[in-house]
Order: C-alpha cells, then sequence, then structure tokens
C-alpha cells in the first residue's frame, strides 16, 4: 500500500521514520509548499510532488497523510476524500466538532476511511496506568491527575498562532483528554471545570488545567504546563486501598497499598510549630510496595490497523464518535475557561 505525505514538518518526519519499518507499507511521495523541506525530503530519498493536485491524482496512492498545521485538516482530508483516497490526519483532526461533523459526512459519502493519529494512545505510561486501573490494584479509584510539564514555552511556530490552530489545549491537550476519555470509556462526563495561562503568549493558551467529573464520582484533573521549571508527576492515581504514581516517560514510579495491618502506636511526626499523626507516614510492616506492571507498545500497530482496515480485515483502533468527543470536550474546556463557570457536559 503507498502512501503520500501532504506536509513534510517535524512530525511527517517521524511518520517517515516509522512507516520504513512498517511491512506493506511505502511512502509514494510527499508534497509541501516549503523549499527547505522539499529539499529535505529529497535528501531523504523520496518522490516529491509538484503539485497537491498531482498527489491527488496518482492512481496508484490509496492513503494520504494530512501533517499540515491545524487549521488545513478539514479541507485537506475532504479535499482527498473527494479525490478516492483513504486519509489520516493528524491530531486535532480539526478545529471545531462542526467541522468534523463535516469531514464524517464526507467519508460517509464517498467511503473512504477517516481517521486520526492518535498516537498517544500507545504510550507506555498510558497503557501501564490503564492495567493498574483495570486490574482495580488500588481499589475504587477516586481520583486521577494526569500532567505533561515543560519550560520553553509554545514553539516558535504557527502552535503560537490562534488562525492555525495553535494553543496546549488543541496541541496536547486532545492527547491527555483522548486517554482519559479512553480509561473512563463507559462513563458519563458530568461536570467540567477549566482555567488557562498566558504566561509566554497573549494570543493563544500556553497551558491549562482542567477539572472533569464523572458520573461514577471520580474526579481527574488535567494539566498542561509550559513554564514548569520543576515538573509534577506525569500520573498519580488515587484508590481506597493504595495509590500508583508514574513520574515520567521513563516509567519511574511505584505502587503503595494498605497491607491490612491496624497501625494503633503511630510515631507523631514533629514539626516546626507541633506535633502530627494524621500525617506522620506509615511503617514498612502496614503498607506493600510493589513495580508497575510496565504495559509495553508498537506504535507501528497504528498504520497496521489502517491498513486493516482499507482492506477490511479489521475494526479501525481510532473510531470517530471518540474523536467527536474528546473534540466537544475541548470546546467546553475553552467555555468553561471563559466563563470561569463549572459546565454540565453529558446528561
Amino acid at each position: 500500500m503507498k502512501i503520500g505525505i501532504i506536509g513534510f514538518g517535524g512530525m511527517a518526519n517521524w511518520h517517515r521514520e516509522t512507516i520504513a519499518d512498517i511491512d506493506g507499507l511505502e511512502i509514494a511521495g510527499i508534497y509541501d509548499i516549503k523549499k527547505e523541506r522539499v529539499e529535505f525530503a529529497r535528501e531523504c530519498g523520496l518522490h516529491v510532488y509538484n503539485s497537491l493536485e498531482e498527489l491527488l491524482g496518482d492512481k496508484e496512492t490509496e492513503l494520504v497523510l494530512v501533517a499540515t498545521p491545524n487549521d488545513l485538516h478539514k479541507p485537506l482530508a475532504i479535499q482527498a476524500m473527494r479525490a478516492g483516497k483513504h486519509v489520516v490526519s493528524e491530531k486535532p483532526v480539526t478545529l471545531s466538532s462542526q467541522d468534523l461533523q463535516e469531514m464524517m459526512d464526507v467519508s460517509e459519502e464517498t467511503g473512504m476511511y477517516l481517521t486520526v493519529h492518535q498516537n498517544r494512545r500507545w504510550d507506555e505510561d498510558f497503557l501501564t496506568l490503564k492495567k493498574i486501573y483495570d486490574e482495580n490494584r488500588l481499589g475504587e479509584v477516586y481520583r486521577i491527575e494526569s500532567r505533561v510539564h515543560g519550560s520553553r514555552g509554545i514553539p516558535g511556530d504557527w502552535r503560537q498562532e490562534k488562525e492555525h490552530g495553535g494553543g496546549m489545549i488543541l496541541d496536547w491537550g486532545v492527547h491527555l483528554l483522548d486517554q482519559i476519555l479512553m480509561l473512563m470509556k463507559d462513563v458519563k462526563l458530568k461536570k467540567v471545570y477549566a482555567s488557562v495561562t498566558n504566561v509566554t503568549n497573549q494570543l493563544v493558551d500556553d497551558g491549562f488545567t482542567a477539572i472533569l467529573t464523572f458520573e461514577n464520582k471520580t474526579e481527574v484533573l488535567v494539566e498542561v504546563g509550559t513554564s514548569n521549571f520543576i515538573a509534577l508527576p506525569r500520573w498519580y492515581m488515587l484508590g481506597q486501598n493504595g495509590t500508583a504514581v508514574i513520574r515520567d516517560w521513563d516509567l519511574s514510579g511505584e505502587i503503595i497499598c494498605a497491607a491490612g495491618v491496624n497501625e494503633k502506636d503511630v510515631v507523631p511526626v514533629r514539626t516546626a510549630a507541633g506535633l502530627t499523626k494524621t500525617m506522620a507516614p506509615r511503617r514498612e510492616d502496614t503498607i506493600h510496595r510493589t513495580e508497575l506492571p510496565v504495559v509495553k507498545s508498537d506504535i507501528r500497530d497504528f498504520y497496521r490497523n489502517v491498513m486493516a482496515v482499507i482492506e477490511k480485515k479489521e475494526e479501525s483502533r481510532i473510531k470517530l464518535p471518540e474523536v467527536m468527543r474528546v473534540m466537544k470536550l475541548m470546546e467546553a474546556i475553552f467555555e468553561a475557561a471563559r466563563q470561569n463557570q463549572i459546565l454540565d457536559f453529558e446528561e
């Protein structure tokens, strides 16, 4: 199967490197409006189309990757589907739920497969956290915190510009929110509250915090920061019987659960201004420490699934109603932050 790439920036080059290791898939060529990216593509040994029309007119190409700035995803995906091409769109698939519905309608009308590169469903930190949750290792979970923190602000390109779909809600939020909604797949999200930051950029959000309350009473905090010189843990999950932490991408962390031993004689902790038993650490004989049940993954499975869907051998692992739920949640976060109000989400 051959794939054409529209837009050959950094993420598209990541796709190139990934596709090189996938049997049965090869790059037909790329199209980009920037001379330096065209030259780089040629250095990589790729065919370069002279125009978008030439790429879409290549009869040997069944599949197109749209890896342009966010505001161009919708028109290019629709144009490609109407040209008889299946489409993989980089995330976010577009800028609004209304736009996404138009894209879904064209997919239905043309019979072309449309999917989104929600690649962080394959992140091993997420899959490990999901395993802990699914296996009920902490007992009933009542709070989950998901964060990514950096200290370099927003990249100095179109991601700083609102008209191109810039900002951290659309950039990183789309990943973290998708992960949470996959974790809580069958639970309605009832309430949404959010705030945004503009520390380094006044045009788009350079960070945000969202508090999500689900029907089962689980509270989830999702946070992205780009001015954090000391990062908080990537994941922190609290259950009735214990706590799990995943500190960073390297999967350092642990699970600590109660061992079922009553601690009758608590040794107080002496602080500068008094004693506390409530906040005293537990004795080691009253807890169990266990390593994280690390889950391995292979991101190449994304494209393997795309090919299998086109060949009518599998169902899509990225379903458009799931993408729509994330899009509507991002819209709710923008609106909750604007109003400084808690909003109802799903009835």
